[in-house]
């Protein structure tokens, strides 16, 4: 299945594009603040124009550590039916900034108790012998104390350089071989050689990168000669995750190492878009879809790539975004993190083979609407199904309306293509389609995506 349109295209048609973005982005509406962050340095005669930023191209940097972080330019608010819809002109990232759009849809063997609250465990099943969690008490008052001691060691800084400046972000151990999983946006564009990683206890590693995954803004780096007491965070489920459950950020932001803030989870299933106009070394930016998780936890400018953990202590995202109100309205308790089934799913190819297989469906789409009984349904319209794809097989027809999936409800096509985006190649997935007003479960195989 070939991507989407950027959103700057307006003109919904038929073509041979079966991801065909229809929707113009709204320039007023909330705008998504990546949260990396990435300080420009002149390193050019004043008298020569310095060159554009390799990639994700912003009207400012991110600042430094003792500066405020900027602020993207406001935006449109547009509302589909039971969606809010979220979309920005601009975005500061850790690699430098991006032009985005969001849209919002809808026991190992136990070691002695750290406090009252909750006792500390070392699980070699969840990534490595060293990966190590925690078991809360009392789940409705965690102890977040614990749940930080047992974290922050597999959280790690990660800086570098980049055409006209430097760049820093955060990334998660994985593993005992190296590996840390971070967004593709925080080592976009690094130049060779200069990639570090910083472990929680101040111990500075050179790195290289494993693999990139654009579209899902996932990447993995592996550290040059890791030590051998790295401590793998403990991964969880985030398909286990509900509504109201407490979670932790753990992340550099500003530069400030291992730091932890908590919240909730807010929201589940968020199709989070976001995409680059701009062509980064003469190629088009793939937009990123995720069916994201939000939460309140305050993350900000370089936290891009940390840790979203359970009271547990184990891994249910990589943070990768936020919201914010518009002009300096700064951070405000609306954060999406990149659930870590999926996560781990692209990992595991990153580390295999460099790069990552997606699933596809085969149809060209478009937001709109149907009639479902005596009421009106938002969903994601298909406009046109290529032929000998996973869509054609399965008999999704020109005018259906895809209005959920695997008993989750589809609001919009954002919603959708993250959706497919989260599945493995070969899954079959059930999509509740309504034609001709009736509703009815169509069946789908998920084949590999097409390469381009």
């Amino acid at each position: 299945m070939s991507e989407p349109k950027t959103p700057t295209e307006t003109s919904p048609s038929p073509s041979s594009d079966p991801w065909a973005a229809t929707s113009t982005p709204d320039p007023d509406a909330t705008a998504p603040l990546w949260f990396g962050e990435r300080t420009e340095q002149p390193r050019y005669p004043s008298s020569q124009p310095a060159p554009a930023p390799a990639s994700w191209s912003t009207p400012g940097p991110a600042p430094a550590v003792t500066q405020a972080p900027p602020s993207p330019p406001a935006g449109r608010k547009r509302t589909w039916p039971g969606l809010v819809a979220v979309s920005v002109l601009s975005a500061a990232l850790a690699s430098g900034g991006t032009y985005a759009a969001v849209r919002a849809a809808d026991d190992g063997g136990s070691s002695s108790a750290t406090t009252s609250a909750a006792s500390q465990n070392s699980s070699a099943s969840a990534s490595g012998s060293g990966t190590q969690s925690i078991r809360q008490v009392n789940p409705n008052a965690p102890d977040w104390t614990a749940t930080a001691k047992a974290v922050t060691p597999s959280v790690v800084a990660i800086s570098l350089q980049v055409q006209g400046g430097e760049a820093q972000g955060s990334g998660v151990v994985i593993d005992d071989a190296g590996h840390v999983l971070t967004n593709n946006h925080v080592v976009d564009g690094a130049e060779q050689g200069t990639l570090q990683v910083t472990l929680s206890d101040g111990r500075i590693y050179e790195a290289t990168v494993a693999g990139t995954d654009p579209s899902t803004d996932l990447a993995v780096v592996t550290i040059t000669n890791p030590p051998t007491e790295l401590t793998p965070i403990a991964l969880g489920d985030s398909s286990a995750l509900a509504v109201g459950d407490p979670v932790m950020a753990v992340g550099n932001p500003l530069g400030l190492a291992s730091t932890v803030t908590t919240g909730i989870v807010s929201a589940l299933n968020r199709p989070v878009t976001t995409g680059d106009q701009s062509t980064q070394f003469g190629q088009q930016s793939d937009p990123v879809y995720t069916n994201a998780i939000q939460t309140n936890a305050a993350i900000n400018p370089g936290n891009s790539g940390g840790a979203l953990v359970n009271a547990d202590g184990q891994l249910v995202g990589i943070n990768s975004s936020i919201a914010t109100a518009g002009s300096n309205s700064g951070n405000i308790g609306i954060g999406f993190a990149i659930p870590v089934n999926e996560a781990k799913a692209i990992a595991d190819q990153l580390i295999e083979k460099g790069s990552a297989t997606h699933a596809y469906l085969g149809v060209s789409l478009r937001d709109g609407e149907g009639k479902d009984g005596t009421a009106t349904r938002a969903g994601a319209l298909v406009a046109q199904v290529s032929p000998g794809t996973p869509a054609a097989t399965a008999g999704l027809k020109d005018g259906d309306l895809i209005i959920g999936i695997k008993g989750v409800g589809v609001e919009s096509m954002d919603s959708l293509i993250a959706h497919i985006r989260a599945e493995k190649v070969g899954n079959t997935v059930t999509l509740k389609v309504l034609r001709n007003g009736a509703a009815q479960d169509i069946s789908v195989t998920l084949a590999a995506k097409p390469a381009s």
